[in-house]
């Protein structure tokens, strides 16, 4: 068995008696134990036309169970997972099958206790976060000890100490840290019914990797630092319908292969307001980066071994079109805005109807910081201060630009709309394609909905994207019908009839059909997926094309 030992499956098991013999029959008598599933299996055909390529297994399968046991304030809980073999696109190195997560943890007092493995999260994330992410293959899982301490109501204090999921294995370095966060409101009595919210929080976290050997030249080897600490401070303000938040991160000079082994300092800044009423919201965000990749492994480029986030501040789209160019973080630097206005067009007006409509303005862009290099050194010069920065100078390059309008609207009980405008400008470099000219494209998108019954209803997707770029034009069409509450089926199309080479010129037809059973549900297609990029909160990992069956079963009780 791989991550989890025989010591630490008895273990488990141990704990998992003691609470049943030992706890307080009142306590046993609440006892729960659930669980979920999920298996997703591909089979695929060669398809040399759109670049799929031939799979020795000819299928391929990822599969997790999680089971989780509570008892009144004890709980315990693992994950099962098998990758024969890792589905194409997630890494090769997930190849096997074990219980990479497990815990048991209990609350007593003014104390949460929770040994094993945990997920957890200081403040944005920007110098701690703990997460999976199934779609992303992602899962940085934290193995030690995490205690939570509440001395005062509106007071939380936290310690964590572990090492990170890398894999099947362990990451080589220590991830230590602690949190305080303190809701004014809740700690003093006079604050409690106040208009004037305010949370305050601070963290601070280390790592510890051992020295080893990294050479930059033929005769210079690098001193590098076992320790690095990142430390942040953060508010909330709100008051009736506003709202003011922001976070600042510092980390102490990393060198790392995501920075070229650079001895910098790093800071984030992370800044949100949002005004919001009946019928009209608005919401601004900045986002500042600079040399902020904290990995518990030196020389780790691929997205494992995270020990911080740094949130993206574009908007995440749901559409296949409108996803196409996705914008991934910049670690190692990136200046962003967002701003976004929502609105609701009363009803029983001329062009709110008798339902309203719903209008939503987004805008967000990326740019580069302003770098400048050090007197005696190369930009970025491994082994060297890096660069200099201002730090309010926005840098020269344009990463990513989206401008988007939606509006939404009802016209009766049995049929609905909206409608999709967006421009895009994307510089393939966010995503590892250095050297190639930016894509700027125009996308519209139709959804309209249909419902002939209570139970039987048709959505159809009409999505067009324009650009003289890359593959060129885009067109996309998708009809799905479903019958509620048990069966759906979908027929799509995607095609790319502006290639500027006539012959690829191709289509990606998928059919699909699933069926539901209470907290039951599976879900098989069959067809073919271009070769592309799948991104969740700024993080991605490419997705090969492909051509084949698809089965999906997921389950819980």
């Amino acid at each position: 068995m791989k991550p989890l030992s025989f010591a630490s499956l008895m273990f488990l098991v141990c704990m998992l008696f003691i609470a049943q013999t030992t706890s307080a029959q009142s306590v046993l008598s609440g006892a729960q134990v659930n669980g979920n599933f999920q298996m997703d299996a591909q089979y695929y055909q060669v398809d040399s036309a759109i670049g799929a390529n031939a799979i020795p297994e000819k299928m391929l399968m990822n599969s997790w169970t999680n089971i989780t046991y509570t008892a009144g304030d004890f709980s315990a809980g693992l994950r099962f997972e098998t990758y024969l073999n890792p589905i194409s696109g997630y890494y090769k190195d997930l190849k096997g099958s074990g219980v990479p997560y497990w815990y048991v943890g209990y609350k007593t007092g003014k104390f949460d206790i929770t040994a094993g493995n945990f997920y957890e999260q200081f403040g944005s994330g920007m110098v701690l976060r703990a997460y999976e992410e199934h779609n992303l293959g992602y899962d940085n899982a934290l193995n030690g000890i995490r205690v939570k301490f509440t001395p005062f109501n509106g007071v939380t204090l936290k310690g964590i100490w572990g090492t990170q999921r890398y894999y099947w294995q362990k990451s080589p370095g220590i991830v230590r840290g602690t949190d305080l966060d303190i809701s004014m409101n809740e700690a003093f009595q006079s604050m409690a019914n106040s208009k004037l919210k305010i949370q305050l929080g601070g963290s601070f976290v280390s790592k510890f990797q051992d020295d080893e050997e990294i050479s930059i030249g033929v005769d210079t080897t690098l001193r590098l630092p076992l320790n690095v600490g990142a430390t942040s401070g953060r508010f909330n303000i709100s008051y009736g319908k506003f709202d003011l938040s922001a976070e600042y991160a510092t980390k102490i000079n990393d060198p790392n292969a995501s920075n070229k082994f650079i001895y910098r300092k790093g800071q984030a800044l992370l800044m949100s307001a949002s005004y919001s009423q009946k019928g009209l919201g608005v919401i601004l965000q900045a986002k500042r980066l600079d040399n902020m990749s904290f990995k518990s492994k030196r020389t780790e480029t691929g997205n494992v071994l995270d020990i911080n986030y740094l949130p993206a501040i574009t908007k995440q789209h749901t559409y296949t079109l409108a996803a196409l160019y996705p914008y991934a973080t910049q670690t190692n630097g990136e200046m962003g805005l967002e701003a976004q206005i929502n609105y609701k067009i009363k009803k029983d007006t001329w062009l709110g109807g008798h339902y309203g409509t719903d209008i939503s303005l987004n805008f967000s862009q990326i740019n580069s910081i302003s770098k400048d290099s050090i007197s005696g050194f190369k930009l970025d010069e491994p082994g060297s201060p890096g660069y200099e920065s201002s730090f309010l100078k926005i840098g020269d390059k344009m990463y990513f630009r989206d401008i988007n309008l939606e509006i939404s609207h009802k016209f009766s009980k049995l049929y609905k709309a909206s409608l999709n405008l967006m421009r895009q400008d994307y510089d393939p470099l966010v995503n590892g394609h250095d050297g190639e000219p930016m894509i700027h494209s125009n996308i519209v998108i139709l959804d309209m909905t249909y419902r002939f019954t209570s139970t039987h209803a048709l959505r159809g997707e009409f999505q067009l994207l324009q650009t003289k770029q890359d593959e060129g034009d885009w067109a996309m069409a998708l009809f799905e019908y479903s019958i509620a509450p048990s069966w759906f089926f979908s027929l799509a199309d995607q095609w790319n009839y502006g290639n500027e080479t006539e012959d690829q010129r191709y289509h990606y037809p998928l059919i699909a059909a699933g069926y539901n059973n209470d907290a039951n549900r599976i879900q098989l297609s069959y067809g073919k997926q271009r070769a592309g990029i799948v991104c969740v909160g700024g993080v991605c990992r490419p997705v090969p094309a492909s051509n084949g069956f698809t089965i999906t079963i997921t389950s819980s009780f």
